[in-house]
């Protein structure tokens, strides 16, 4: 059977808008998430993506009512939710678990939740069907939870969410027990669902790969703070701090230290680094906030180290380990005692060298501070504090 339209399967209030007003949530004098504001969009696929322990997935447990708030506010469409319990809250969760009943079918897994709120079993049909064929589940709506695989029971898990016709999807890390290809499978499962359902999508993951491909905006969290919340190219392209720049990526971005000059004749500056000096020129450098002599970070995407043999370049680096990533590779060098990752795009054409003369494409490098993290230049550009 297939879905004629997402309304069919999810009439009903179809898209909220989320804002966090100075959301706070303290554990004794132990503050999980510490004064999040945002607002997400009406069918938005917005993500919050860090590390473990960042306080992502409490964040994603305030807005479905599950925990109680410590401070601020949560509203739907501009009024607050905070009073309203999980279940008037009309947002469907999915776990990391799956949280299937074993003693229940497929369908009934399904169907729980619409039985629950005394839903007439001809409509449950209706759309327990819909929901099976959105997700390719419809031959084993008759089987048990041990009787499928992990991606399989995933996707019953969401179409219990998909029948409840909620306002607003909540993920919560849904693909993380999941192997490599059943990931990729039900990310490009998720996306389509989005675009079918066309309603607001709040997904929690560590999986920085996972929020690139999937997230309209993104906010990365560390410490129950927002990093930085962008758009996934401008993400990875001018990252607002040091902690962002090594996160988003992968693999993750070179960082060496150097020296801060000021260039007063060409309007540009020099950076001292171990393996020579790097000038720039373009915008007007007055608005950096460095001096002469400051101590400076340099990154550099791995894409942007420049490979040569031949001699174009004079700074030589020693090839520590070779990755094949298919016809790719990520060749990590010993660069005068820094660490450096390069990827080129045909690792078989340095497996016999031992040394290599490196490069720096200068117009994708970044400058941090070293004592904030924050980035003052991107790809040519001065960054201003936000």
């Amino acid at each position: 059977m297939s879905v004629s339209s997402p309304r069919d399967c999810c009439e009903g209030e179809w898209m909220a808008a989320i804002t966090l007003v100075e959301l706070t949530k303290a554990y004794g004098h132990s503050r999980v998430v510490d004064d999040v504001s945002l607002e997400i969009k009406d069918g938005e696929f917005f993500v919050f993506v860090g590390p473990s322990g960042s306080g992502k997935s409490t964040i994603l447990r305030l807005i479905a009512g599950l925990i109680t708030l410590s401070g601020g506010d949560i509203r739907f469409d501009g009024e607050s939710v905070v009073a309203l319990p999980p279940r008037d809250r009309n947002v469907a969760m999915v776990f990391q678990n799956y949280a299937l009943y074993p003693h229940k079918s497929v369908y009934d897994n399904i169907a729980f939740g619409l039985r629950a709120r005394k839903v007439p079993e001809g409509e449950v049909r209706q759309r327990v069907e819909k929901a099976a064929a959105m997700l390719s589940v419809e031959s084993f709506l008759n089987r048990w939870p041990k009787e499928l695989s992990g991606g399989e029971r995933q996707r019953v898990a969401i179409g219990r969410a998909i029948v409840r016709q909620p306002r607003t999807y909540l993920l919560d890390e849904p693909l993380s027990n999941l192997d490599a290809r059943l990931r990729i499978e039900m990310r490009n499962q998720i996306a389509s669902m989005h675009r079918r359902l066309a309603t607001t999508f709040v997904y929690v993951t560590h999986d920085q790969i996972e929020a690139m491909t999937l997230g309209d905006r993104i906010a990365v969290i560390n410490h129950g703070k927002i990093e930085q919340m962008d758009n996934p190219a401008d993400l990875y392209d001018y990252p607002a701090n040091q902690f962002v720049a090594g996160f988003i990526g992968s693999p993750p971005m070179n960082f060496v230290e150097g020296t801060f000059h000021r260039d007063t004749e060409r309007d540009g500056v020099r950076i001292s680094l171990p393996m020579g000096s790097l000038s720039f020129e373009g915008e007007p450098t007055e608005a950096l906030p460095l001096r002469n002599g400051d101590a400076v970070i340099m990154g550099i995407r791995p894409e942007s180290v420049n490979l040569d043999t031949h001699g174009s370049s004079s700074v030589e680096g020693e090839i520590s380990r070779i990755e094949p990533v298919g016809r790719e590779g990520l060749i990590h060098l010993n660069v005068l005692g820094w660490d450096m990752i390069a990827r080129v795009p045909n690792w078989r054409e340095y497996r016999d060298a031992k040394k290599l003369l490196i490069g720096i494409h200068i117009d994708e490098t970044h400058l941090f501070h070293p004592d904030s993290g924050r980035c003052v230049w991107s790809k040519g550009k001065i960054m201003k504090k936000s």
